[in-house]
């Protein structure tokens, strides 16, 4: 078996970490246990969060046991950003937020056999804690000039801004945090984004000053495209995992759009597919990439992890019919909704409402006239049915869940019509 190390670091899943070969040792020596923590900061956990989870899947099937920690006293607090000071939410959002992480994490680890995930919660320690508490205890192990010099700090200090004392004790809490799960579980190491670095480092000093005891700590890099740009917005916004927030749909194009320099490298982070796999995918995409297999691949094998096989069906399902290739029909709602969302859009009234109005109103004809000549010449579609009556109304057999229709010029001029809402 490779060793683990050397698959996170083939994978592109280490960024930092402390003594590399005392750490390899540990991981060698039998089962150890870690964690990661998620701060309910938002209703759900976004794709970058997948960088750290899958780190953990793979500690986890190398044998190790995974402690999942969901912040509910950090997320109560926030993680000092760059830019300002972060809005607190309300206790009842921030446990509302824990549960629908929680509830995704679930998911995305496994909690059966032999080293099953744990969940764990930092308000149940943290909040039981005095304030005289924090400060004797946890905050006399804290030197000011090592808080002071961390960058995020240093950055925000020299801001209009500044920064509030709230968010810089942040790191405190944190590095509370691996003490506590070193004392209730034997935990020895911790991983997290490579932004986390020095919160990370916060808790090993803890551990080292309060129980004189070494332990590990590892981060992941935050994952860029190969030009440097930052990695992972849709057009509606964050790639988030919660499937209200973003449909299955959108989430299986958002991968299904990687770039060629891209998808062997995110093929490698995001999924589990072997070496054997990932490099006769990274020859094929270099011998055809219009075929975009691997892309085809990625998208199947993430959304799968997150959302299930029947989303990726579903989702495959939409992109085949969109364009000729499937049954609309068998499309739910939410699914054609997702699908359509981009596409250049119309207003239909049934019974009025002809190819011909349609075509010009969604721009795939500037007038009437070349309108005319696209049905003509068979180019125009309703529904990917040819229509060959340009004065012909659309009626109500003819709408799909939801209310809609499909409009296509030729093969690739895609737009959808929607009912105008009666008043």
């Amino acid at each position: 078996m490779t060793d683990i190390l050397d698959e996170l670091q083939w994978r592109g899943l280490i960024a930092q970490h402390t003594d590399i070969d005392a750490l390899r040792t540990a991981l060698a020596d039998g089962e150890l246990t870690f964690y990661c923590g998620f701060d309910p900061t938002a209703p759900s956990l976004h794709h970058g969060h997948l960088v750290a989870v899958k780190v953990m899947r793979h500690l986890q099937m190398a044998g190790h046991h995974p402690l999942a920690l969901v912040g509910g006293a950090t997320g109560l607090i926030g993680d000092p950003r760059t830019k300002g000071e972060r809005t607190l939410n309300t206790k009842e959002v921030v446990a509302d937020w824990a549960a629908g992480l929680r509830a995704q994490l679930e998911r995305l680890l496994e909690f059966e056999g032999e080293n099953p995930a744990r969940i764990v919660n930092n308000l149940d320690w943290t909040g039981e804690l005095s304030a005289i508490d924090f400060l004797r205890d946890i905050g006399k192990h804290f030197r000011m000039g090592t808080m002071l010099s961390k960058d995020i700090v240093a950055r925000r200090l020299a801001s209009e801004e500044g920064i509030s004392f709230t968010e810089f004790s942040y790191q405190i809490l944190q590095a509370n945090d691996y003490l506590e799960l070193y004392r209730r579980f034997g935990c020895t190491l911790e991983i997290g984004g490579n932004d986390q670095w020095g919160n990370l480092v916060g808790g090993m000093d803890l551990i080292h000053k309060v129980e004189g005891k070494t332990v590990h700590v590892m981060t992941n890099p935050l994952i860029t495209k190969a030009d440097g740009t930052k990695f992972g917005k849709t057009e509606g916004g964050a790639v988030w995992l919660n499937p209200e927030m973003l449909s299955p749909y959108a989430f299986y194009q958002f991968w299904l759009q990687t770039d060629d320099v891209d998808v062997v490298r995110f093929l490698k982070v995001f999924t589990f597919l072997d070496r054997e796999e990932i490099e006769r995918l990274e020859i094929a995409t270099a011998q055809n990439p219009k075929a975009r297999e691997a892309q085809k691949v990625l998208a199947c094998e993430v959304t799968t992890w997150v959302h299930g096989a029947e989303a990726v069906r579903s989702a495959q399902a939409a992109t085949e019919a969109l364009w000729g290739r499937g049954q609309l029909r068998e499309l739910d709602e939410a699914t054609l909704a997702a699908a359509t969302a981009d596409l250049p859009a119309a207003k239909l009234v049934v019974g009025e409402t002809t190819i011909v109005d349609l075509l010009v109103s969604a721009g795939l004809d500037r007038g009437r006239s070349a309108a005319r000549k696209t049905v003509a010449g068979g180019g125009a579609y309703l529904n990917n049915v040819k229509v060959v009556d340009e004065d012909a109304p659309v009626v109500a057999e003819q709408l799909l869940a939801g209310g809609v229709v499909l409009v296509r010029k030729g093969r690739r001029n895609l737009a959808v019509a929607r009912q105008a809402q009666q008043h």
